[in-house]
């Protein structure tokens, strides 16, 4: 199987970085920090551009692209750090009416074991709660209220940039049609892209620190120890950009696990790595790195935390391995 680029997913991946550079810059990333809302404008653009109608049949007025094209698409959105409930917006463009445009924005939940967590709760026009383990098979339900019939508590978020709330009360009416198990591994996919791509910018981040700041004369590049550093960063996201670009080719539950794991990991401990690399420069509020580590923390808990993805593998390898034994005793 050929993972590599074709010459029209390579221009949409620098048409959106383009679109990004230019629309949501370092001025506005640093805006958005202290911004109380969405910027609906930017949101528009978006839309426009067809962003989240990505993957929309053309019928419907969507790009009718697919999944390998959304990964190349938010990649570059987490690279730029753009905030919003992007994933909601992606997976759900073909439920809730404006979503597609722009013009509404709306939420996604998943209930789990703990508290029920809702992004950007203050922008939303709707909001999408599943339920059910979401794994093949399982089933699931899926409902939908208004913003405002919701009931949520705030709750203090590490990323400055996604302002979070604790869902206290749904309104459950009709289920939603929806494939929930499907659903979820899109939602995993569409965040390991993103952490991907904060993986892949922490890194540019750190070998652009290590080439410009110099101590005895030198640059920092030129120590072993930052090599090594920066070598390890790069490794680390080249493993999960192969993971990431494979599972959206296959679409199978288990290397989409995979990928999230070994996403998360590179954004986490690049943005750590990168962090380090800076010296005292990357722990000041100037630094864009901190930004990263903490989009990376979280996002490290959305649709699939390390605990359960690694569950989730191994059980996949044991079922696997019984598959094959018995294969094996028949023949």
């Amino acid at each position: 199987m050929d993972f590599r680029l074709t010459d029209d997913q390579r221009a949409l991946r620098d048409g959106t970085r383009e679109l990004l550079a230019g629309r949501f810059g370092r001025d506005r990333l640093r805006a958005a920090v202290e911004a109380p809302a969405l910027d609906r404008a930017l949101w528009r653009e978006l839309g426009e551009a067809g962003f989240f109608a990505l993957r929309l049949p053309a019928a419907a007025g969507g790009v009718g692209l697919g999944l390998p094209e959304a990964v190349l698409v938010f990649e570059e959105a987490g690279r730029a750090l753009l905030p919003g409930p992007l994933v909601a917006c992606q997976v759900l463009a073909g439920v809730v009416d404006g979503v597609a445009t722009g013009e509404r924005i709306a939420g996604l939940c998943a209930a789990a074991a703990g508290p029920v967590l809702w992004e950007h709760p203050a922008d939303c026009d709707e909001l999408i709660l599943v339920e059910g383990a979401g794994k093949e098979g399982e089933g699931g339900g899926a409902f939908r209220a208004a913003a405002s019939e919701v009931a949520a508590a705030p709750l203090a978020s590490v990323d400055p940039l996604t302002p979070l709330a604790r869902l206290t009360d749904f309104p459950r009416t009709a289920p939603l049609a929806l494939d929930v198990p499907r659903l979820r591994r899109e939602a995993a996919l569409l965040t390991a892209a993103q952490q991907l791509g904060s993986a892949a910018r922490t890194v540019e981040m750190a070998v652009g620190h290590a080439r410009r700041r110099e101590q005895f004369g030198v640059p920092i590049g030129s120590f072993q120890a930052v090599k090594h550093l920066c070598a390890q960063m790069l490794v680390r996201t080249e493993i999960a950009r192969s993971a990431v670009y494979a599972a959206s080719v296959t679409g199978d539950a288990l290397e989409v696990a995979g990928a999230k794991l070994l996403a998360d990991e590179a954004a986490v401990r690049n943005a750590r790595d990168c962090l380090q690399v800076q010296g005292g420069m990357g722990f000041t509020w100037e630094a864009d790195v901190h930004l990263h580590l903490k989009r990376a923390w979280l996002r490290a808990e959305r649709w699939g935390a390390a605990r359960e993805l690694a569950e989730l593998l191994a059980e996949g390898l044991v079922v696997g391995a019984e598959a094959e034994s018995e294969a094996g005793a028949v023949e």
